[in-house]
């Protein structure tokens, strides 16, 4: 493992001898792969995803993004299409070789080609798994797909000429064929449902805390993290002049982590809008903030949410709170995450479920389950939804600057002056 410090390359021998220090400048390493088991940490790999998931220290970023992002490039490490064909190759000779010698004394001369048909069955049965495997992310999933796809060519032509031309045996060119024809058959088909598998976390959330405080303990704060959005009750002083204006835009988001990362990265000012929390955040500018839209008969409200249960409700939130936008004819645009948006694309997207879920959608008022399809309301009644936050800071921004871009051409579709984005990204 390369020191981030110097970069000096040091072996297993190196860290346990110098108490976990590189061997040129006694910079200690945070993570020891060796002894974590499946989740392979590495200090590179942490630092890389820190630079990544801030755009090279130029976005700031919460930590459940750091989270979302270091657990998809774990999973990454699970399966590799080179890695697992060097060893579909290397076993498909020695498991042959070694159990066909030792089966042979109970099975007779066909030990070696009966072995390797029940591993052929083995192998195929492992990439299927793979492919409805929620400790694997999205890439490997459709990865393992592929390599089925590939497995059942290769039996096909490699078994067809083996059972004519070695063992001229037709009940073999069967058993070849069936094979063969399954493994495409199974990878061709979980190729259109592994991106709507759900994912679990490699790690929990206090697992990753520990790294994170131990990452900061020895190499110092990570200067675009964010920290949990502050309440601050005092409204703050505004000048005079500045409220007499209003904004033609606004950003309603359904967490305060949202809404602070949009406003951090300088969202509000490159894209002359207002940003709040359904929650109220920030709150030394609501109440201010709310008097000067009010004065906008022309304003237009984007509303970006996570794919909950209580996420998909925030439109109707808007468009029938008194706090809010109720008796007015204001422009709500719903920008996602919606249930459609995540079924309809082939993005790789972090999909999540839990029991939790599944109660509070089956309890959705009927006003907002009629705004959703019954394959949406199915959706969310199995418990499945996505975290805006498993999005990156970069992602997150460009998605929500072309739902602005593009939102002068929606039509209604709700009614009430409330629109949908049918695509997120």
């Amino acid at each position: 493992m390369k020191c981030i410090n110097c970069g000096t390359d040091n072996n297993l021998k190196d860290r346990t001898g110098n108490q976990g220090r590189c061997v040129k400048c006694q910079h200690p390493f945070v993570f020891e792969p060796t002894s974590m088991g499946n989740i392979k940490m590495t200090d590179p790999l942490f630092a890389k995803a820190i630079a990544d998931i801030s755009a090279n220290n130029t976005l700031f970023f919460t930590p459940n993004q750091l989270f979302y992002l270091l657990d998809n490039r774990l999973k990454k490490k699970l399966f590799s299409t080179i890695g697992w064909g060097c060893v579909y190759l290397f076993f498909n000779i020695w498991v042959t070789v070694f159990f066909g010698v030792f089966s042979g004394f109970i099975i007779g001369d066909n030990s070696f080609l009966i072995v390797n048909l029940i591993y052929q069955v083995c192998v195929i049965y492992y990439l299927f798994t793979n492919t409805n495997s929620n400790k694997l992310n999205h890439a490997s999933r459709q990865a393992s797909a592929k390599a089925l796809q590939r497995l059942g060519i290769l039996i096909l032509v490699v078994g067809i000429l083996v059972s004519w031309f070695v063992f001229s045996s037709f009940p073999l060119f069967v058993i070849v064929v069936i094979l063969g024809m399954l493994s495409i058959y199974l990878g061709t088909r979980q190729l259109g449902r592994v991106e709507l598998v759900e994912e679990e976390s490699l790690f929990s959330q206090s697992q990753f805390q520990d790294w994170l405080n131990h990452w900061q303990n020895i190499n110092g704060p990570i200067l675009k993290i964010l920290n949990s959005p502050r309440e601050q009750i005092t409204p703050a002083s505004i000048n005079p002049d500045v409220t007499a204006y209003s904004f033609d835009r606004l950003v309603v988001c359904d967490s305060a982590a949202i809404a602070q990362l949009l406003i951090a990265n300088h969202f509000h000012f490159e894209n002359n809008c207002a940003i709040l929390s359904i929650t109220g955040y920030p709150e030394s500018i609501f109440d201010t903030t709310m008097q000067m839209l009010r004065r906008n008969s022309e304003l237009k409200v984007y509303a970006l949410h996570d794919c909950t249960p209580q996420g998909v409700g925030l439109v109707h939130h808007l468009g029938t709170s008194a706090n809010w936008f109720r008796d007015s004819n204001i422009a709500i645009i719903d920008v996602g995450l919606l249930p459609r948006q995540i079924i309809a694309t082939k993005q790789k997207i972090f999909i999540q479920t839990s029991s939790g879920s599944a109660q509070v959608a089956k309890q959705l008022a009927g006003e907002i389950r009629q705004s959703l399809s019954a394959e949406e309301l199915a959706w969310l009644e199995s418990g499945k939804f996505v975290k805006l936050e498993s999005f990156s800071p970069q992602r997150l921004i460009k998605i929500l600057q072309r739902s602005i871009a593009g939102s002068y051409t929606l039509e209604e579709e709700q009614g009430n002056d409330i629109y949908i984005v049918q695509s997120f990204g």
